[in-house]
């Protein structure tokens, strides 16, 4: 390769980077007044209190936060019911389940599947999705230390979608923001919230 196509190799291809980078998928931000569903169990229902985190986050927004969380729920009664969801028409799904599947001892890998199934079928609708990690009960759990099922960051990855990571373990290992062992308190809910609305602000969405 001679001197001046090694130059122009190299144009070519910074040309091509930038291009790629250029071209790389950014969140939409969501405007004021738009319809975002939050879309979970028991702790987007706001179980053991008398706020749920949806209601905070719709003031800390403008967003028309919609809250279906149905307490006891599992990943595969979440998917079950995502029609009624899907009929919102929201511009986004704050996405959290697994907690009673964990609790039940379904298989991980039917967990994984109905979440990543639920997550497509969104994704096909147009629906940007952000992915809400919840606990598994581990050793460290029975000393009040909580900590994320590992699942949520590979489907995260593998979907690329954002992963709002750590926030319910952390609130669930604080005592004084539990009204039970599994469950936020008022003052729970609001901080998931807030933490939530600054996630979202780092992501381009808020």
């Amino acid at each position: 390769m001679t001197a001046i196509n090694r130059r122009q190799f190299l144009l070519i291809t910074t040309a091509s980077i930038l291009t790629a980078c250029s071209n790389s998928k950014k969140s939409t931000q969501i405007a004021k007044g738009d319809t975002v569903v939050a879309l979970g169990d028991s702790l987007t229902a706001g179980h053991g209190a008398n706020i749920a985190y949806p209601t905070v986050l719709q003031e800390l927004t403008g967003w028309q936060v919609v809250n279906h969380g149905v307490s006891g729920d599992t990943s595969a009664d979440v998917l079950n019911r995502l029609p009624e969801t899907l009929s919102l028409n929201p511009k986004l799904v704050l996405f959290g389940i697994g907690g009673n599947d964990f609790l039940r001892k379904v298989a991980e890998h039917e967990t994984k599947q109905n979440i990543i199934t639920t997550i497509q079928q969104l994704k096909n609708k147009g629906i940007s999705v952000v992915l809400i990690a919840e606990p598994h009960f581990t050793v460290s759990a029975l000393f009040g230390r909580f900590q994320d099922h590992p699942m949520y960051e590979e489907i995260a990855r593998q979907e690329n979608i954002p992963l709002a990571s750590d926030l319910w373990s952390d609130i669930l290992s604080d005592n004084s923001l539990k009204s039970d062992q599994i469950h936020a308190n008022d003052a729970g809910y609001r901080q998931f919230a807030e933490k939530l609305a600054q996630f979202l602000k780092q992501q381009g969405l808020l």
